[in-house]
């Protein structure tokens, strides 16, 4: 038995005018923020984790900083760190499995 998209599509159409819902709508071609920018905004934040980090851990050496925090900065820079390497290693992971297949 073969199906045709074109007739899945209308009567999905048709099955969500039944029900009140709206069809389907086309994606627009500007999603907004590209992969670099998405990447660029991720690194930035990953840097201010940091940053806060070392400033809280700063503030505690001067005795100005709550014991709760500092850990609190500390741990989320530590995680932050942690998943930057993760990610590293999983694109460079990608590229050698990419530059190892045959062409």
């Amino acid at each position: 038995m073969a199906f045709n998209i074109g007739s899945a599509a209308a009567a999905y159409a048709r099955q969500a005018r039944g029900a009140g819902l709206a069809p389907l709508e086309a994606r627009s071609q500007d999603p907004g923020k590209s992969f670099v920018d998405i990447l660029g905004q991720a690194v930035s934040n990953a840097i201010a984790t940091g940053r806060h980090g070392e400033t809280m851990s700063a503030r505690a050496m001067a005795g100005k900083a709550d014991i709760g925090e500092v850990v609190s900065a500390v741990t989320n820079a530590e995680l932050t760190l942690q998943t930057a390497i993760a990610i590293r290693d999983r694109v460079i992971q990608a590229y050698k499995d990419i530059i190892s297949m045959p062409i």
